[in-house]
């Protein structure tokens, strides 16, 4: 864009993290609603909370209570709400955060864009795997029901269609695992990723 310039500041993403004590990255969460994403993201957040790891989290429902209020369900304005978050999360992990997001993000050139966005050494796409009957049988948010009655257009997995991630970095089957044991999976895999080169 023309007359915009990067503005250069003395403090930058390695001093902060040097400061923190760990790297920051995104721990991106995907699955339909009602899959267990925003849970098992909060259980991970304080488990990191817990180990002294700066964290945050963005939640979908949140967002779109803010940031994105001006946003619909369409296949372009869902476009556009992952952007934004990407870019948020950008600047959150600049911040030194390791950043937890939990979003339904359904169609897979979306989730391609904010590998794009944060650089793909800083995301961690987590496949929160559960079947569209499962999430229907739960359906804490009343969100299937409605769907099913014709009140809610591009309901995914309903209405509208969900891309599963082909080689996700860690894939939760949560109808086979429990919450603590995925919990412990993406802990796991993530140390290494914490630990700053010079550790």
């Amino acid at each position: 864009m023309k007359n915009i310039f990067d503005q250069e500041y003395q403090i930058t993403k390695e001093k902060r993290q040097k400061s923190n004590g760990h790297n920051s990255f995104l721990l991106w969460f995907t699955g339909l609603s009602g899959s267990g994403k925003s849970t098992i993201a909060n259980k991970v957040e304080q488990k990191l909370f817990n180990q002294g790891i700066k964290t945050y989290t963005l939640d979908g429902d949140n967002i779109r209570k803010g940031l994105n209020n001006d946003l619909s369900f369409s296949p372009e304005d869902r476009a556009e709400n992952i952007r934004r978050i990407a870019e948020t999360a950008s600047l959150m992990i600049d911040g030194g955060l390791v950043v937890l997001a939990a979003f339904v993000s359904p169609y897979k050139k979306d989730r391609e864009n904010i590998k794009n966005i944060v650089k793909d050494v800083n995301f961690v796409e987590i496949y929160v795997n559960t079947s569209v009957e499962e999430c229907e049988r739960r359906d804490v948010k009343g969100l299937y029901k409605k769907a099913r009655a014709g009140e809610i257009k591009n309901m995914t997995g309903i209405s509208a269609p969900y891309e599963a991630p082909d080689n996700p970095d860690i894939e939760i089957l949560t109808e086979q695992e429990s919450v603590d044991e995925a919990v412990m999976k993406i802990v796991d895999f993530i140390q290494p990723k914490l630990k700053l080169k010079n550790e």
